[in-house]
């Protein structure tokens, strides 16, 4: 693999950064790598581990390097899915083979749905899509009230709120959304923005998508839900298990948490290393 070389691309209403990582002798498919609102640099350590094929990841709209101009307070799943199809267009067009993780995760069965023959296998790392949970009215409402409480009180505040909900083992409880903030030590005061990429462009969006089941059923793309070990009973595994059984599959079991790529330079750290070799033999299968 090459040192990264870093590209930009005019969409409709942003540029999007991007970084190719290329093997020029590999005959695999180029490997996607995306997040949301994860941009590129959540994916630096997974991607040195794939050193043998070309890999790209790029930052959503609105996030590190990626300019908006479209004057939108939101960044929807078909709009992050309409970015990718640009940008696979923009490598020479598919099939690629994507790594989608939380939010991207979301996006990217956004863009199988929406443009089907762009993708090889697509594997869906913890997709957190409480529209398909069971509990869907009170996860729903426990993620409108983390958006209220930003907009109420800003980064810190939301972010209590927002790891309360996302740790909680098991189906959300009805009252859930009205109980107080928990302090989190260590998280900041409200500054008084109110731009953050997460809280204020994706969050409901993420979370409160619909998913084209029928069209990802009918995809020629090759579609793997995966889920953390540890992360049993939380809200982004819980979704995950919900959307692999609506496909009719199993979900494949990955090492560690919903950053399990991750090192320490993210803070909680993953086992990158495991994560990749799974990752490896589901591509491979």
């Amino acid at each position: 693999m090459t040192e990264s070389k870093t590209h930009t691309l005019e969409v409709p209403g942003a540029t999007l950064a991007y970084d190719v990582r290329e093997a020029a002798a590999s005959g695999e498919p180029i490997l996607l790598l995306i997040g949301s609102p994860m941009d590129a640099s959540g994916f630096t350590v997974l991607a040195g581990h794939f050193g043998d094929r070309t890999v790209v990841t790029y930052d959503p709209r609105g996030t590190g390097r990626s300019e908006r101009s479209d004057g939108l307070a939101e960044s929807t799943p078909d709009l992050h899915a309409d970015d990718l199809r640009r940008l696979i267009d923009a490598l020479g067009g598919g099939p690629v083979d994507v790594f989608a993780s939380s939010g991207g995760a979301v996006n990217g069965l956004a863009l199988v749905a929406r443009h089907p023959g762009l993708v090889r296998t697509l594997v869906a790392h913890e997709p957190p899509a409480a529209q398909t949970l069971p509990d869907r009215e009170a996860a729903l409402a426990a993620v409108q009230d983390i958006r209220r409480t930003y907009d109420r009180d800003g980064f810190g505040a939301a972010m209590a709120k927002f790891i309360a909900v996302t740790a909680h083992q098991g189906e959300i409880p009805a009252d859930f959304a009205d109980r107080p903030v928990q302090e989190v030590p260590g998280l900041p005061a409200d500054d008084g923005s109110r731009n953050d990429v997460m809280f204020a462009q994706n969050l409901i969006t993420c979370t409160h998508y619909e998913h084209d089941f029928e069209a990802l059923r009918a995809a020629s793309a090759r579609v793997v839900i995966a889920v953390g070990a540890e992360s049993e009973g939380q809200m982004a595994r819980r979704s995950g298990e919900a959307i692999a059984a609506r496909l009719g599959a199993e979900p494949v079991i990955f090492p560690s948490h919903h950053g399990g790529f991750l090192d320490a330079t993210f803070g909680m750290a993953g086992e990158p290393e495991a994560f990749a070799v799974t990752l490896r033999q589901v591509l491979d299968a």
